[in-house]
């Protein structure tokens, strides 16, 4: 043995160094990412904003909320643009960033809106509403910062204040703000996608709510993402919709009725609907699955970060889609 070692210790040598390598490959390729996973980060975003209440309430918990999201944007590379008003006194905040394929000074041909208001509903912690919207595009500012869309075309994504009463539908709502100020510098939403309460999802049959009289056309099981509007928005909602089943297996429902019908109005989407833009509303369902809507009891705990995660992942593939199809 000693003899073959003699002669043979090139060969040998080349050996173990073939294995070592190996061993270092296998190890660095089952190594985990360098940044954490998407439904990690999603939880940190929920943590981060919506751990307490955080409205105009709660004036010093909605500023450390709106930070959190303007410092997360700049950690991406973006520059945030703050749409700032008057609200019972108080100086409010929208927060926008974008990604655009237009000619430096000109007015976009398109735009299409990916927002979330961050605001807290009275005595809530609001982890799912909307903190678990909050936190999905931030994900999707990030996902999509290198996004290329469709000449003339341009990606806003907005974080509103102020959805919750006694804002909502008011002048001193966020996305009313910003909705009219769009309308009055005469720009082209081709759509708004307004991402509302997306992180409670259950297994178990009857866990879904429905409004009277679609008991029978959706399943009684709460596993889905909705995509819903108004009739006015109903070619939005059969292109988003599609878009998203093309590119995720995660299940996906689409609805566009009257207005009168339970829930189809009660986001940020109805400002946009208001100015004359089509508008969707992206959601668990909210009130008919979530049992803690609106309580105290809505907190990070709470939430399905894993179901979240590939929402999102589907989400940023249908955005990216919808924002490359408006070609010309």
């Amino acid at each position: 043995m000693r003899k073959f070692a003699r002669s043979h210790w090139k060969v040998i040598i080349a050996i173990l160094l073939a294995i070592a390598l190996a061993t270092l490959t296998l190890e660095t390729d089952s190594a985990p990412a360098t940044s954490p996973e998407l439904s990690t980060r999603l939880r940190a975003h929920v943590q981060a904003i919506a751990s307490k209440e955080h409205n105009t309430a709660t004036p010093r918990e909605l500023e450390q909320a709106a930070r959190h999201i303007e410092t997360t944007l700049e950690s991406y590379g973006y520059r945030p643009r703050k749409q700032e008003y008057q609200a019972d006194g108080q100086k409010v905040r929208n927060i926008e960033v974008s990604v655009s394929n237009t000619v430096a000074g000109a007015k976009p041909e398109r735009i299409f809106i990916v927002g979330a208001h961050y605001d807290s509903a009275r005595g809530a912690p609001g982890a799912n509403d909307n903190g678990s919207g909050t936190a999905a595009v931030l994900e999707l500012a990030r996902l999509l910062k290198t996004m290329q869309p469709s000449r003339g075309t341009e990606v806003k994504f907005v974080f509103f204040v102020n959805e919750e009463p006694p804002y909502f539908m008011g002048e001193e709502m966020g996305s009313m703000q910003h909705a009219r100020e769009l309308r009055q510098s005469g720009q082209n939403v081709a759509g708004a996608l307004i991402l509302e309460t997306i992180g409670w999802y259950s297994q178990e049959k009857n866990s879904q709510k429905l409004p009277p009289g679609l008991e029978k056309q959706y399943p009684s099981t709460g596993n889905f993402i909705a995509f819903v509007g108004t009739l006015e928005s109903s070619a939005l909602v059969r292109q988003a919709l599609a878009a998203f089943r093309a590119q995720s297996d995660f299940p996906a429902e689409g609805l566009a009725a009257p207005a009168h019908v339970m829930g189809v109005t009660l986001s940020d989407h109805s400002s946009y609907n208001r100015h004359g833009y089509p508008a969707l509303m992206i959601t668990d369902t909210a009130f008919l699955r979530y049992p803690y809507y609106h309580t105290a009891e809505d907190t990070p705990d709470k939430l399905d970060y894993a179901s979240m995660a590939r929402v999102v992942k589907g989400l940023a593939r249908t955005i990216d889609s919808l924002a490359g199809a408006a070609r010309t």
